[in-house]
């Protein structure tokens, strides 16, 4: 296994530095590309950083602005960072919060949490010196790319230019509305909750409820306080509604083996698992440990890196404790700390190459949050999901994995040692997970082109052509009342209304013209 791990890895290497290439015209000359996500995660970023590194190596200028610490060397990348998670973190209102402190009440936590972080951002963004230069010379830039959500605070620099976004996050329905494509809620989940297809007629009601809700509640509570921090650096800005409409493309980050198949516009593209790769030599250590399995196999842990070990509530830790030791395979377990009263079956890793454990084919499951891109790789590397998802959108894609049979999805207040370990016997045991998520393996990874070298083409096509106003539809000129043909079907109504009466009127006469002849007839 090891040579064959050091030779194609070694294959590969050589492979990606020049794929993206392979199958691409070369660009008709460097383009200067601003690429912004303010309000990030480091999932977010990277999603962002394989398109950047590919742009980058056609010999693009690529500048990223973002709240995470620089990563790449490449010489034709320029990142750059505001405000950082650690400065966030640290303001005495976020102190000693955890993503676990909300789930009771997500709403709550998802205002007062996230609009008060968008608020900071929004407050001190422009005020960076750094930033008022990069400002200053936004029109020396060819496009701008700005991560769709939760970002409107970068509009100002998408204002009289061509844009684009990456929807991180995959289809957002909110977005593709702007996009003249309105999402049908019988079918179409919405971003934060998932329900088992086919819809029930109590899905599809709270469906088209929390589809609606959401849209509002974004509008008329988050983006106002947004706009009016805005207004203090740019008081001549449109209002950011009309700047969203005025988006060029997306990049999605999703493909149907995940999540579903969508009608889609031409710039609505799909560029799904543009962060995924074919695992590469792990380290020796954990190389060793993992191979020391033998048949029994091994247990991946991660709750990705918006939720640290320590930041999992000391119940649920000692349940995870316990139920490992009741397990024969090894585990690896990403945490930060020491972790006391651990058998010896259970390896603690502050760091963990994530593709390329789940690339070993001794990993039988893996334990995640179910944050899209882990569950990405996962489906890449065709290993089954125990899926705990803790906020936001990691409902929707545990019920994903649960609804495809990639895994089993828990609850964290429903957890148990029994059941946490029945559940990944049962994973293990049973070959319909791993037969399940093979075959969508097989359906991401075939594609006539890679994911990264599709988001490429579309990036630079849109440069190429302006804008390429010949994909966007129609419909995004139209209002809510135009679009849903409601105005029209008033007028039908109305005059259907109008013929049924004249009718009823006409009627009414013809019978009381033949009940007055009868009764003529009669009298003479």
């Amino acid at each position: 296994y090891r040579m064959r791990m050091w030779l194609v890895s070694g294959l590969l290497t050589v492979m990606l530095a020049v794929s993206t290439d392979a199958d691409l015209p070369p660009p008709e000359r460097p383009y200067n590309i601003l690429m912004l996500e303010p309000m990030s995660s480091k999932s977010h970023r990277n999603v962002f950083l394989p398109l950047a590194n590919a742009l980058a190596d056609r010999g693009h200028k690529i500048t990223l602005l973002s709240l995470e610490d620089p990563v790449t060397n490449h010489p034709n990348i320029v990142e750059l960072v505001h405000l950082t998670h650690e400065e966030l973190d640290g303001r005495e209102e976020f102190k000693g919060q955890s993503k676990f402190d909300h789930r009771a009440n997500p709403s709550a936590g998802f205002k007062t949490v996230l609009g008060r972080i968008l608020e900071i951002i929004a407050q001190n963004l422009y005020n960076f010196p750094h930033i008022k230069e990069l400002y200053a010379r936004r029109h020396e830039f060819d496009l701008v790319v700005i991560d769709h959500i939760f970002n409107e605070v970068a509009y100002p620099f998408a204002h009289e230019k061509t844009w684009i976004t990456i929807a991180t996050s995959g289809l957002d329905y909110r977005q593709s509305a702007i996009y003249g494509n309105v999402q049908n809620p019988a079918y179409s989940p919405n971003l934060l909750t998932g329900y088992p297809h086919p819809y029930s007629l109590v899905d599809r009601i709270k469906n088209a409820f929390t589809m609606i809700f959401f849209a509002q509640f974004w509008r008329r509570n988050m983006v106002p306080g947004i706009e009016t921090e805005l207004a203090k650096h740019f008081p001549n800005l449109p209002s950011l509604l009309e700047i969203e409409r005025n988006q060029s493309l997306v990049l999605m980050n999703s493909h149907p083996s995940i999540g579903m198949p969508y009608a889609l516009l031409p710039n609505q593209v799909e560029v799904g698992g543009m962060h995924c790769r074919p695992a590469k030599i792990l380290p020796e250590e954990m190389l060793d440990w993992i191979e020391g399995s033998g048949d029994t196999g091994v247990i991946y842990f991660s709750l990705g890196s918006v939720a640290k070990g320590d930041s999992v509530p000391a119940k649920y830790r000692a349940l995870f404790v316990e139920a490992f030791r009741q397990l024969k395979q090894r585990v690896i377990w990403k945490y930060e700390q020491d972790l006391p009263g651990l058998s010896d079956n259970v390896m603690l890793t502050d760091w963990a190459p994530q593709q390329d454990i789940l690339g070993h084919p001794s990993v039988k499951v893996f334990i995640s949050h179910c944050g899209l891109l882990s569950t990405q790789e996962a489906v890449y590397h065709s290993t089954p999901i125990l899926g705990l998802p803790i906020f936001g959108d990691q409902a929707k894609t545990a019920n994903i994995i649960q609804t495809k049979n990639f895994g089993i999805q828990l609850v964290w207040e429903e957890l148990t040692t029994e059941l946490i370990v029945d559940s990944l016997r049962e994973i293990i045991n049973n070959d319909k997970y791993q037969q399940s998520i093979s075959t969508a393996s097989k359906e991401f990874r075939d594609q006539p082109q890679t994911p990264v070298e599709r988001a490429v083409f579309w990036t630079e096509y849109v440069i190429r052509h302006q804008g390429a106003l010949h994909l966007r539809s129609p419909g995004v000129q139209l209002s809510w009342i135009q679009y849903f043909m409601i105005d029209a079907i008033i007028v039908i109504l109305i005059a259907l209304t109008v013929l049924v009466k004249l009718l009823i009127i006409i009627l009414r006469k013809i019978k009381n013209m033949l009940i007055g002849g009868r009764t003529k007839a009669k009298s003479d």
